[in-house]
């Protein structure tokens, strides 16, 4: 069963919420919707349900036409990140409701119930209430509700966010089996850059109502079409500067690095802050900036950082406690540098991502 988006677009008051925008998902396949806080993951979402209709275009299903189609009539399952259960129902009671308003009968209720609590490992917990579970376990409750009536497409919607993380680690784990043994096409909408990368499968990034990019989810954090892509797969946001290309040279001051093959000019230069380093490295490249801040996560330090009117963040490695205002020399290897035209668009990809 293929969901397939044919230019659809979605316009609320006379503000564009969806962008014109084609999209096709193939069969048993996973993709994430990444992107920040009413980048639009959530209205594509109801529109690939069929709870939005589109302003413009329409939304195929296997080929067909369901634009108009209610969303009772499709096979359609949405979690949400408040998940709901009904706290007065056992356990099989809230994964047998939906079959039950569908007529479904007590024989077959029964096998699906009891398949679907242990492909998501509810079997010994179907005889007690969502209140006497953990946090985790009623999250995978309120899965077992949508998948066990057989739907085609479920859609999640940032449904770990209210967990702790353990929690969302043991989930995060736990959702491409599912997605596996269901064989539906799963949906995931989501803001952070690393739980798209342990998901897998493919990638749509949105910034403000478009679909930037969208592939197999390796391919398009380590080649991002443009700079707004970049922005999107990182977290914290890649950090930019303006750089100049000559002779086949790019230089930021007086430090500069291979580019040959691209024409002189004025370039975007991009890098994570995962690649920013305070610890020389062989063939880095040393860059002078002023500390602005710091936070300790622990094992980890972000570096908040002026570099001659720009703004960079690092994430480096180990306890750093400088003080603020100092100047310090990062290090940046210029293999994580990506290289983007002035008008946003990839010219070349970062050395270490085009050998990937």
């Amino acid at each position: 069963m293929t969901l397939e988006l044919r230019n659809i677009s979605k316009s609320v008051g006379g503000r564009v919420q969806i962008h014109p925008t084609d999209l096709t998902l193939q069969p048993g396949s996973m993709n994430v919707l990444l992107g920040p806080t009413l980048a639009g993951k959530t209205t594509l979402m109801r529109l690939m349900a069929g709870l939005d209709k589109p302003t413009e275009g329409r939304v195929f299903w296997n080929g067909q036409d369901v634009t108009d189609q209610r969303v009772q009539d499709r096979k359609v399952a949405m979690v949400y990140q408040q998940f709901i259960n009904y706290p007065s129902m056992t356990v099989y009671d809230n994964v047998a409701s939906p079959l039950r308003l569908m007529g479904v009968g007590r024989d077959e209720i029964d096998r699906r119930v009891k398949a679907t609590a242990e492909m998501m490992r509810l079997t010994p917990m179907l005889a007690r209430k969502p209140l006497e579970l953990s946090g985790g376990q009623q999250q995978r409750c309120a899965l077992a509700r949508a998948l066990v009536k057989g739907a085609g497409l479920v859609l999640l919607d940032e449904p770990l966010a209210n967990l702790d993380y353990k929690l969302r680690e043991e989930l995060r784990a736990e959702i491409p089996r599912i997605f596996e043994e269901s064989g539906a096409i799963f949906v995931y909408a989501t803001t952070e850059p690393e739980e798209a990368l342990l998901l897998g499968g493919n990638t749509a990034t949105l910034w403000e109502g478009r679909v930037t990019q969208f592939g197999p989810t390796p391919s398009v954090y380590r080649a991002p079409r443009d700079a707004t892509t970049a922005r999107v797969f990182s977290d914290p946001p890649m950090n930019f500067k303006t750089v100049k290309l000559s002779g086949g040279r790019a230089s930021i001051n007086q430090a500069s690095w291979d580019a040959a093959g691209l024409a002189d000019g004025t370039y975007l230069a991009g890098f994570r802050p995962s690649h920013l380093s305070l610890s020389e490295t062989p063939g880095a490249l040393p860059l002078s900036a002023v500390l602005n801040t710091t936070e300790i996560t622990g094992a980890q330090t972000f570096i908040h950082l002026h570099h001659e009117g720009d703004r960079w963040v690092g994430l480096v490695n180990g306890v750093h406690d400088r003080e603020h205002g100092q100047q310090l020399t990062v290090w940046l290897d210029p293999a994580h540098i990506y290289l983007f035209k002035p008008d946003g668009a990839l010219a070349r990809p970062a050395p270490y991502a085009a050998a990937a």
